[in-house]
């Protein structure tokens, strides 16, 4: 199972490539019959699965019937192709639950947007500008805030909403900028994403395997473990995902074992495995930890990890967050406040931690059409009695990057997070230990 946050929380406006159904680059051609049938088919699946795995019967008061019915009569009406995939994204939206939506099907195209974007405390910053985009000849540069997005004001209420609507739905050739520069003038600019076409039909008897090859061996490489060692004083972890088998887990904490200090960076991880979660809670603990009870339909159970005992890291623990950490993310950070096992460091969590399955299905028998959706099937409650969905995790040092270090890429949170530890760790050399990759 995995503690996985909502797809906002997975990289932010850049170039994730999202593929699939038979929609133009808008996300605007014209929808038939046929299309229109699909529609109804994958609502009336999606709703199945809904009923059948949510972790709340009662669906939060909503009756479940008469939204799908309604969605269905839209989708009945639906102008485009990218109108029916909205109407059924919409439909398990209105639950307002990070892990419960809709995972459209396969384009085949990729959409690079050229730039990421984050909230950091209650603002929205341009953090990252891809050198040779088409923002960054615009003139959009890092540490640049959002005003808006083709007019529509980014919050951490609705940026996860923003960034589903063009990463999954309706990825859009490009968007309307407003943006504040550092120095208080405000700028327009339309930024333009680059996109690639794919192929519909892969042979992979033939040359084609040779590109999913480069494909993953890139994702890979994007989503790597990376780390610093700074002597026996201090280890600092980048770990952007909790993706690690028990083993890799243990590999990578016997780094750190006989080092005074560990800094787990997890800013922008977004979750993942329980396993995981769990392995790294024994590797951290001289003690059994419970880290809380999932609550489901018909159960609730507890959570808890077993300690790796003498194998286990005993020195002083520091954990960096931000408004990208989720869900396994969150829990590690919450865990380690709650049992006071070291100090929480950064901005505050997304608040969306929750555990999810996905449920994957196909349309068609000559073009196959695959699509599926993610739904929540537990509730995590946390030994203090308390749910993060929602709430997120509030650092015990709140610690905020400005405008200037984004543009000077400087990384003040690192450098405060290393003084911590005893270590002369300068914001500039920090900025340089883990800076944004992209995919080629």
């Amino acid at each position: 199972m995995r503690f996985q946050v909502k797809l906002s929380l997975l990289g932010a406006i850049l170039l994730i490539p999202i593929e699939g159904i038979l929609i133009s680059a808008a996300g605007q051609a014209t929808a038939s019959s046929l299309d229109r049938d699909r529609g109804r088919v994958m609502l009336s699946v999606i709703k199945g699965d809904l009923k059948k795995n949510y972790y709340d019967p009662n669906f939060h008061g909503i009756d479940i019937e008469a939204r799908f019915k309604e969605a269905d009569e839209k989708v009945k009406q639906a102008a485009s192709l990218g109108q029916i995939l909205g109407i059924i994204a919409q439909a398990l939206m209105d639950l307002n639950d990070s892990h419960t939506y809709f995972l459209p099907p396969d384009r085949p195209y990729t959409t690079d947007y050229g730039w990421q974007m984050q909230m950091i405390g209650e603002k929205c910053y341009v953090v990252a500008v891809k050198p040779g985009s088409d923002p960054e000849a615009k003139g959009l540069k890092e540490g640049d805030e959002i005003h808006s997005i083709d007019g529509l004001g980014a919050t951490r209420e609705n940026l996860w909403k923003i960034q589903y609507l063009y990463n999954a739905l309706r990825p859009k050739p490009g968007m309307r900028l407003v943006v504040i520069k550092p120095t208080g003038q405000e700028q327009q600019l339309d930024a333009m994403a680059k996109i690639t076409p794919g192929k519909r039909v892969m042979d992979l008897t033939g040359g084609d395997i040779d590109d999913l090859i480069r494909k993953e061996e890139n994702e890979n490489r994007l989503h790597r473990h990376r780390y610093i060692e700074m002597g026996p004083d201090l280890f600092i972890w980048k770990m952007p995902s909790f993706d690690l088998e028990d083993s890799k887990v243990d590999d990578m904490t016997s780094k750190f074992k006989k080092c005074k200090a560990l800094i787990l960076d997890v800013r922008g991880n977004g979750g993942g495995y329980e396993s995981t979660l769990l392995r790294l809670v024994s590797n951290l603990f001289d003690r059994d930890i419970k880290v809380g009870e999932l609550k489901r339909r018909k159960e609730t159970k507890p959570i808890e990890a077993k300690t790796r005992g003498a194998s286990a890291f005993v020195g002083n623990l520091i954990v960096l967050i931000d408004s990208q950490s989720g869900s396994a993310a969150e829990l590690m950070a919450r865990i380690v406040q709650l049992e006071k096992r070291g100090i929480v460091i950064g901005d505050r969590s997304a608040g969306a931690v929750m555990r999810s399955k996905a449920y994957r299905h196909e349309l068609g028998v000559d073009t196959v059409v695959p699509y599926g959706v993610s739904i929540t099937d537990a509730d995590i409650i946390m030994s203090d009695d308390n749910s993060l969905e929602r709430v997120g995790v509030v650092p015990d040092e709140i610690r905020l990057a400005t405008a200037a270090d984004m543009v000077a890429k400087r990384d003040s949170v690192l450098s405060y997070a290393a003084l911590l530890a005893g270590v002369t760790l300068t914001a500039e050399k920090a900025g340089t230990l883990f800076p944004v990759e992209w995919r080629k």
